[in-house]
């Protein structure tokens, strides 16, 4: 990215339990409670199927693949992902959920390896475990030096941002919360007494009003801001009018990029009064491949976001969205025409936000505002 300006890494969904805690160094119990999987071992052989063996077992790295040299190469200022994943070998399995997700505690190193500077929480699996798995990732990836926003031990914890000191100055602040339309259990929402995540009702103007009240107590002159949201459904690209609604509303609040995620492919882009929005980043590691049913959403199509920001303003001045490909539970580059699938798909869908997706020489892909917005 050009120098003087503010790179931010923003990654989808990061799902380091079942099948990738199996190919790690120190699997947990393997067991599921799922209608039809009941081992997460099977996870493995579906991937390994569709793509090829996976040796046993791998380095730490593995799973990120080509990934981590981009990243290296892009070197960007602060890296946020949202872990999707509980990190603890204690807990009884949450009642009522059909999916469950957790990952060794010994395996922490394959989280630490691609260095996030901020891990948000605020989603539909990491209390899978109950308070106490809850508890224990907010102890273990503290003691590994990680951040963490969206989740915590009362409603002031899960709802303190996370502020990440900049080099040359200022911070990047990162607020995590999420909405029941992504799947989390109204249960699960942190209070005065209980621990829990950040939890929204809905998009509303409330809510967003509520945001900026946040906002307007925490922030100092110069910070950058990320508003991380798990939200909506895993599949399609279709944005509500609320979402939409929603988003510029925190952009209008004070917020530099909205960063949404829950939906399991990227849905489209949007640059709105020269601010980001990522309605849905899409998965970026997970064990899904080989599972069928939705094949059309090319699932195992994953992107890297790597935005550069003006400091001090927040301005978007460039977006690359770098296209991967999991296989064999492994990151590799994406073919030239998968690529050319994916720019089609999202600039199709980004159009009716006034955005395109554009291919760079580079095979990145990139963003343009079609229109102009009156200045924030």
């Amino acid at each position: 990215m050009p120098g003087g300006l503010v790179t931010l890494f923003l990654a989808g969904d990061v799902m380091l339990g079942r099948g990738i805690d199996q190919i790690l160094p120190h699997p947990g119990d393997p067991a599921l409670r799922e209608d039809y999987v009941h081992d997460a071992r099977d996870y493995v052989a579906l991937a390994e199927a569709a793509g090829g063996p996976v040796p046993r077992p791998v380095d730490p790295a593995w799973p990120w693949g080509e990934a981590l040299p981009l990243l290296e190469r892009a070197a960007p200022d602060v890296r946020v992902i949202n872990l999707e994943t509980a990190v603890t070998g204690d807990g009884e399995f949450a009642p009522g959920k059909g999916v469950h997700y957790r990952m060794h505690p010994a395996n922490l190193p394959c989280l630490a390896v691609a260095r996030p500077d901020v891990c948000v929480l605020a989603n539909n699996h990491v209390l899978d475990f109950g308070p106490p798995g809850l508890e224990e990732t907010l102890d273990r990836l503290a003691a590994a030096g990680l951040r963490t926003a969206g989740a915590g031990r009362d409603r002031a914890a899960a709802w303190r941002p996370a502020a990440v000191p900049l080099r040359t100055g200022g911070r990047v602040l990162v607020f995590s919360f999420g909405m029941p339309s992504s799947g989390i259990p109204h249960s699960w929402e942190a209070t005065a007494e209980r621990p829990g995540v950040a939890l929204v009702a809905a998009p509303t103007a409330t809510a967003a009003a509520d945001f900026a009240d946040r906002l307007r107590r925490t922030a100092r002159p110069g910070d950058l801001v990320v508003a991380s949201v798990h939200w909506g459904p895993n599949w399609g690209y279709t944005v509500t009018r609320n979402e939409v609604r929603f988003a510029h509303a925190l952009i209008d609040a004070g917020a530099d990029v909205v960063h949404g995620h829950s939906s399991h492919h990227p849905r489209p882009p949007e640059v709105y009064r020269d601010r980001l929005v990522l309605y849905g980043c899409g998965d970026l590691v997970d064990d899904y491949e080989g599972i069928g049913g939705y094949e059309r959403y090319r699932d195992d199509l994953r992107l890297l976001y790597l935005a550069s920001l003006e400091p001090g303003t927040g301005r978007l001045t460039g977006l690359r969205m770098v296209p991967l490909r999991a296989r064999r539970l492994r990151l590799e580059h994406a073919s030239a025409g998968d690529t050319a699938w994916l720019r089609t798909v999202l600039d199709r869908y980004a159009r009716d936000h006034g955005t395109r997706v554009e291919q760079a020489d580079d095979g990145t892909l990139t963003v343009r505002p079609l229109r102009t917005d009156a200045p924030r």
